[in-house]
C-alpha cells in the first residue's frame, strides 16, 4: 500500500524518477520540527514545470533535508491565464489578497502605484513566499508570477495589446462584469484577460480618463456597493473564473 504524502512543497529543482532533492534551512525545518517527519516519511513535491511528483524523506541534517523522488502523481496541467494588477494596500490584507488571488487561480500577480496609493513599498519576496505557501495548499501545480511593484503608467505603456484589462472601478459608463463576460462566452472569443483594481479611495480621475481612451481596456462595475480594495480584486476573480476560467468542465 502506498504511503501518502504528509506534506507538499514547491521547489526549484527539476523533478523526474529517481532524482534527489536538497531542501533549504526553512522547509527543512518546516518537515523536520513542525509536520513532525522522519527518514521514509513521503512529501509531495511541485514545481511548476513537471507536474507532481512523491519523494521520500532520505535524511535530515543541521539546516537541510534530503529527499529521494520515487514516482509522478500528477503531470503537469494548464490552468486560466488571467492576470490581476492591483494597487498595493496594508501588510495583512495584502497577504490575504496575494494568498486568496493563488487560490482562485490567479496566473500573474503585478502591484502597481496609482496616484492615491498609500502604501510606498512593496516586499515582493514575501508576496512571493505567500504565494508559493497558498499553491502548496491548494494544491496548484503551477506557481503565479508575482512582478516587482510598477507605476500604473509604466505597466500601461508596455502592455501587450492582444490582452484584454477589465477595469474595476465606479465609473458611470461601466457595464456590470458579469454582462461583459457573458456576452465574451457567448462570443466564443479566444481572447486573453487581465483585472485591475485601485487603491482604496479609488482611482484619480485623470487615470480613470487615461485608462478609459485605451482599446484594450473595458471599464467593469462590481455591484452597487463600494468595496473594498482586496474584496474588489477577488470578487472580479471569482466573476472571470465562474464565466470563462476553469471552474466549467469544457474550459482550462
Amino acid at each position: 500500500m502506498r504511503q501518502r504524502a504528509r506534506a507538499r512543497l514547491y521547489v526549484d529543482d527539476d523533478l523526474g524518477d529517481g532524482l534527489t532533492v536538497g531542501l533549504a534551512a526553512a522547509q527543512a525545518h518546516y518537515l523536520r520540527h513542525v509536520m513532525r517527519l522522519a527518514p521514509g516519511d513521503v512529501v509531495a513535491l511541485f514545481n511548476g514545470r513537471d507536474g507532481e511528483w512523491h519523494a521520500r524523506v532520505d535524511g535530515f541534517g543541521r539546516g537541510w533535508c534530503s529527499l529521494v523522488i520515487e514516482r509522478q502523481t500528477r503531470e503537469q496541467g494548464a490552468e486560466p491565464d488571467i492576470w490581476l494588477l492591483f494597487a498595493p494596500i496594508k501588510r495583512a490584507r495584502l497577504d490575504f489578497l496575494v494568498q486568496k488571488a493563488v487560490e482562485l487561480g490567479a496566473s500573474r500577480l503585478q502591484p502597481v502605484m496609482t496616484r492615491h496609493t498609500d502604501v510606498k513599498r512593496v516586499n515582493v519576496e514575501r508576496l512571493r513566499a505567500n504565494a508559493a505557501e497558498a499553491a502548496e495548499q491548494c494544491e496548484r501545480t503551477t506557481l503565479p508570477a508575482v512582478d516587482e511593484a510598477q507605476p500604473l503608467t509604466a505597466v500601461m505603456a508596455d502592455w501587450p495589446s492582444e490582452r484584454r484589462l477589465l477595469l474595476c472601478a465606479e465609473a458611470g459608463s461601466a457595464q456590470p462584469i458579469h454582462d461583459i463576460l457573458t456576452a465574451e462566452a457567448v462570443s466564443g472569443s479566444a481572447a486573453v484577460w487581465a483585472i485591475l483594481t485601485g487603491p482604496e479611495g479609488g482611482f484619480d480621475p485623470s487615470e480613470l480618463d487615461a485608462l478609459g481612451k485605451l482599446p484594450f481596456v473595458t471599464p467593469v462595475s462590481l455591484g452597487p456597493r463600494i468595496l473594498r480594495a482586496e474584496t474588489a480584486a477577488l470578487s472580479a476573480l471569482v466573476c472571470w473564473q465562474s464565466v470563462l476560467g476553469d471552474w466549467h468542465s469544457d474550459r482550462v
